[in-house]
């Protein structure tokens, strides 16, 4: 008993040290801390120059997206016949041409706002509803759908105006290159897109 009590005691000392656990992002919190390093990639677009808001974006991109899983989807069947080192660069190039869409996109700030306007469950996933208000007032509708993998939700599709599917867009672009000259094909037009892009 005593033994027992005194395990109570130390595990609640530790508890005590070590605070109250912090709650995993929701999908919400997931895309406004997105949100939040683009606004900021935007307001000091100047300063950073392409490869600056880059080296800011990449980073967010790999924790905020699911691009193993996109990278997945994209590639369809083919990608059960690729090695593990070829889906790991298949995975790297895709998410750097992300990034670096992301950099030269959005590349000044002229007032524009990021506003999250709520969630929508969907099967296996939460629809994150948003929008880009320009300078003008005009908003773009942007939803994003996050899938919890067990781990933390991420990014694994964007709608634009929408409904238009990204991961739909790229499947196609995709499968037309992988068909006709292969996975090396595909690895390279994504790095060579993203070069010129940063250039």
């Amino acid at each position: 008993m005593k033994l027992f009590l005194r395990t109570c005691f130390i595990l609640s000392f530790v508890l005590l040290i070590a605070g109250p656990a912090k709650a995993a992002p929701s999908p919400s919190d997931v895309i406004r801390n997105f949100y939040d390093v683009l606004l900021d990639n935007m307001k000091n677009a100047q300063a950073l120059g392409i490869k600056g808001r880059f080296d800011k974006i990449e980073p967010v991109v790999f924790e905020s997206f699911d691009v193993p899983f996109m990278s997945r989807l994209s590639v369809g069947s083919s990608w059960s016949t690729l090695t593990p080192d070829k889906k790991q660069e298949l995975v790297k190039a895709f998410g750097r041409y992300i990034a670096t869409t992301y950099a030269t996109q959005f590349d000044g700030y002229s007032g524009e706002q990021f506003k999250v306007d709520g969630e929508q469950k969907v099967k296996h996933a939460t629809l994150v509803k948003s929008e880009i208000v320009k300078s003008n007032g005009e908003p773009v509708q942007l939803n994003y759908l996050l899938h919890d993998n067990d781990q933390k939700w991420q990014i694994r599709d964007i709608y634009l105006a929408g409904t238009i599917s990204q991961l739909a867009t790229r499947r196609s672009e995709f499968a037309s290159i992988m068909k006709g000259q292969g996975i090396d094909k595909l690895i390279a037009v994504l790095n060579e897109k993203s070069d010129a892009l940063q250039h």
